[in-house]
């Protein structure tokens, strides 16, 4: 049995930029599903298990700080990749503060984007493994 490809949930609320974020991902071997908005991905976030999303964090209803704050809320250890077009300190610390891996800002590189989410998703299953060690530990 083989390992099925890692899967990334895109979630921005413009459309050409998530249609292009799913194109590169895809062309990178990543399985990928894209949503329009951050309360469409927390409806499916269980239920689907991504391996890491890339998020937006400006986008009507839900924002990219909300769904973070959620996703902690439900204890979804999601790793999150940021991307923002409104670079500010103040919303890097509080995405940061939320637990992302990194912190992108838009027109995003496509180098960049792939190797923060390879890590992303290293970096979380690390996470995964030492806690399953823990839970497995004798007391």
């Amino acid at each position: 049995m083989t390992e099925r490809e890692p899967l990334v949930a895109v979630v921005d609320d413009e459309d050409d930029v998530r249609q292009a974020l799913h194109r590169l991902l895809r062309s990178a071997g990543f399985d990928v599903l894209a949503y329009g908005s951050g309360s469409e991905f927390l409806r499916h976030a269980a239920g689907s298990n991504p391996d890491c999303v890339v998020l937006d964090l400006r986008m009507p209803g839900a924002s990219g700080f909300d769904v973070q704050r959620r996703l902690i809320e439900q204890n979804l250890d999601i790793p999150v990749v940021v991307m923002t077009g409104n670079e500010s300190i103040e919303s890097r610390k509080e995405a940061m503060d939320n637990g992302a891996e990194a912190y992108l800002c838009k027109p995003v590189d496509a180098d960049t984007l792939i190797d923060a989410v390879i890590l992303a998703i290293e970096r979380g299953r690390h996470r995964q493994r030492a806690a399953s060690n823990v839970k497995g530990a004798p007391p």
